[in-house]
């Protein structure tokens, strides 16, 4: 389908990468891996014909059309979202349009036996042949599923483009480019701006979409549910595996390892030449086997091995004071812009230890909570810090506050003090900058290495306490696994805003989920929760341990005997319908048991001291075990009253 020959781009400090030679064929599922900075995005750029490369050729069929995200979405338009999206397709609005016309002009003109009139009846029939062809008179339906599916609501699909932030404006477009299903889509980053079920709602489009995908991303799970072959670019060169990313990591590290070996055995053998022609270079007899041994070193093309594993990168959070037993408090927390309420009523206390994360669709409120708690926006309720509690708070535009003037090495010695400042290009080396790249101006850095700087600053700041709002957007893969580190063995407390899924997992100890103006607190994993809450989304029954039980009467339903059932037939439909009506009262009784138990246990939470391991332990034991009980009671409920239900008469 696409053709990539030759392809090379030229810098003013030398090639960014060159001799690509790849094809891309239909139904290709590609993910595009390589460090920050080696040239991902201006690839997607050249084959989506936006930008033309040094030397080599690109080869597109005609007709191909691409979609194409970029990060640096620029949308100028008074249009609402819906009719942005209903006239992105040239051909259905043409269509539409000249449609429109005609039937007009069929229900003023009179001349109904003339040969102009008969012209546009034929005229109108072939036109809703080729409307219906394309699928029109599903388009309108086609673009509210795909907005739906992308987290707009029902009420936004009116509202203009341009009352939207970046990151709507960055869905709208994507909901733009699956809509007109182009050929090939190209994704650079699609999941920054998204939350946990429209992510989970675009791997099902693009696992089902027939056309090619190549998309850069740094959510390992996104990639590993989506694509089927990685493109790496590693040292100006274009590398090929027929994996998703977690097997092509496999793959490359063996490889790196081979080439490893390889790469000692080559300098072992150019040692062992250059001594030869050392030694033999000024004996006459031996001149030309010495200038046979220059020629072939000056042939040899040194092998050079790329580093791709994240081995040897460690950093930590340093622990400030021991804060007291609780470090926040909220009382009656909520925020309202206007006649939009984002939530209310909200209190809790937060103790010390805790790890936390903050969930919920995006526009529920998590950026402004977290404003709240640090008291950077104006709202209801009060917020308390504990004792000796020191807050460190990364914010997601963090980055924007660094001075561009500085260097890299700058700005972190400008921050830190005391001893730490011994060990500062270590720490610059854990977040990747290594070498002169700690020389480099921060005008010139992109943005993922901006954020990774960013949270270098966070870590030279002493805390008991971490509220970090998306820290993982725009980090790489290698980078979030060093912070992922970092987190898990921090000794604090902290709360995380982050819609990465796996980053989150096996990461905290608790689930906050802004839903309905409230907020939720769940115990269980990152994955058990999203699961829960797709079934929710999906519209599927809710979940057991979501279900609400009407504390109605247990139904009783009246025995009809048909004519044709025995005695003993109906005295064992009798039985049995006694014998379920038994097992719903059981159920519902052992119900309300558990979620009293279960409610005082909640309560029990909130206030436990995470630093007492046996209590802690002890406790979250027993809340989990009393967990399963109530679904396995719910189980039983509702296969009790489903099959009291169902019994014939």
């Amino acid at each position: 389908m696409i053709n990539l020959e030759q392809l090379g781009v030229h810098l003013p400090q030398g090639y960014l990468f060159q001799n690509i030679t790849v094809q891309i064929n239909k139904g290709d599922k590609i993910g595009l891996a390589g460090k920050n900075g080696a040239g991902k995005s201006t690839l997607l750029k050249l084959i989506s014909g936006k930008d033309q490369p040094s030397e080599g050729k690109i080869h597109r069929p005609k007709d191909l059309s691409i979609g194409y995200l970029t990060q640096d979405i620029k949308i100028d338009t008074e249009l609402s979202v819906f009719e942005f999206l209903n006239q992105s397709n040239e051909l259905l609005t043409r269509l539409k349009n000249r449609l429109d016309e005609i039937n007009h002009d069929l229900v003023v003109r009179t001349d109904y036996e003339s040969d102009s009139y008969m012209e546009m009846l034929n005229e109108l029939s072939d036109l809703n042949h080729e409307f219906n062809l394309h699928e029109g008179f599903l388009w309108e339906e086609k673009i509210a599923s795909t907005l739906k599916g992308l987290g707009f609501s029902d009420a936004e699909f009116d509202k203009k483009i341009a009352e939207f932030s970046g990151g709507w404006k960055m869905r709208a477009e994507l909901s733009r480019i699956l809509v007109n299903q182009p050929d090939i889509i190209l994704l650079d980053e699609p999941t920054n701006h998204l939350d946990i079920i429209s992510i989970s709602w675009l791997e099902n489009y693009l696992q089902k979409f027939e056309g090619a995908v190549i998309v850069i991303s740094h959510d390992r799970l996104f990639l590993d549910n989506v694509t089927k072959r990685t493109l790496e670019i590693s040292q100006g060169k274009l590398l090929d595996f027929p994996y998703g990313y977690s097997k092509y990591k496999i793959a490359r590290a063996e490889e790196s390892e081979r080439m490893g070996e390889a790469k000692k055995q080559q300098e072992k053998d150019i040692k062992h030449t250059k001594e030869l022609i050392d030694k033999f270079r000024a004996k006459k007899n031996k001149a030309s086997f010495a200038q046979s041994l220059i020629k072939k070193l000056d042939k040899t093309e040194i092998i050079e091995v790329d580093n791709v594993t994240s081995s040897g990168m460690k950093m930590s959070f340093p622990l400030s004071v021991q804060p007291g037993k609780w470090v926040l408090e909220m009382h009656n927390m909520g925020k309202t812009y206007g006649e939009r309420t984002l939530f209310k009523d909200i209190n809790i206390t937060v103790g010390r230890g805790e790890k936390i994360a903050l969930l919920g669709a995006n526009g529920v409120g998590k950026s402004t909570l977290i404003k709240r708690v640090m008291n950077k926006v104006e709202g209801e309720g009060i917020v308390n810090y504990g004792h000796n509690v020191q807050i460190t708070y990364f914010a997601q535009d963090q980055a924007e506050d660094l001075d561009i003037t500085k260097t890299i090495y700058e700005t972190v010695d400008d921050i830190a003090v005391g001893d730490i400042r011994k060990d500062l290009r270590s720490i610059l080396g854990a977040f990747l900058f290594t070498g002169e790249d700690v020389d480099k101006k921060v005008a010139v850095l992109s943005g993922g290495e901006r954020t990774r700087l960013a949270l270098c600053i966070l870590l030279l700041s002493p805390s008991n306490f971490l509220i970090l709002d998306e820290p993982t957007n725009h980090l790489d893969i290698l980078s979030k696994d060093v912070l992922k580190s970092a987190l898990i063995n921090y000794e604090g407390t902290f709360i995380v805003v982050s819609h990465d899924r796996e980053f989150l997992e096996g990461l905290t100890n608790r689930i906050w989920d802004i839903e309905n103006q409230g907020l939720k607190i769940h115990h269980f994993g990152v994955q058990e929760f999203l699961q829960r809450k797709m079934e929710l989304s999906e519209g599927n029954k809710p979940s057991l341990s979501e279900k609400k039980i009407e504390k109605t009467p247990t139904p009783i339903v009246e025995v009809k005997i048909e004519k044709t059932l025995s005695f003993d037939e109906q005295k064992e439909i009798k039985r049995k319908k006694n014998q379920l009506n038994t097992l719903v009262k059981k159920a519902e009784d052992s119900i309300s048991r558990l979620e009293a138990t279960i409610k005082v246990m909640d309560q029990q939470i909130v206030n436990l001291d995470y630093t007492n391991e046996s209590e802690s332990a002890k406790l979250l034991s027993n809340y989990d075990k009393a967990k399963k009980e109530l679904d396995q009671e719910m189980e039983n409920w509702e296969q009790a009253t489903e099959e009291l239900m169902n019994i014939k008469d």
